[in-house]
């Protein structure tokens, strides 16, 4: 079900978005100024918010302790044990759509 999570205009200069959908982990929402991406707020290594983190090359590096997570597949890298939920999104006029 496409679920309405977040306008446009709260994405500026590249700005991440984070919702927490009732009963689910925090999402990282993020506009490229093309494509929409939206994956879980949480690293497998630590638990640490990924929204702190820096964008490099296709991927959210983790604040704490540098894994890697790339945004379309929430594959990772070290330390990380494992990769993160990644959810379809879209946008509809200005307005961000995820499939929860």
């Amino acid at each position: 079900m496409w679920t309405p999570v977040a306008q446009l205009s709260e994405f500026q200069n590249g700005r991440l978005v984070v919702r927490r959908p009732e009963h689910k982990k925090p999402i990282l929402l993020l506009f490229t100024g093309e494509e929409v991406f939206a994956l879980e707020d949480v690293c497998t290594h630590d638990d640490g918010p990924l929204h702190e983190g820096e964008l490099e090359e296709g991927k959210i590096v983790c604040p704490r302790h540098g894994a890697r997570f790339d945004l379309k597949t929430g594959r990772q890298t070290l330390p990380a044990p494992r990769p993160i939920r990644v959810f379809p999104a879209r946008l509809e006029g200005d307005t961000v759509l995820l499939d929860l």
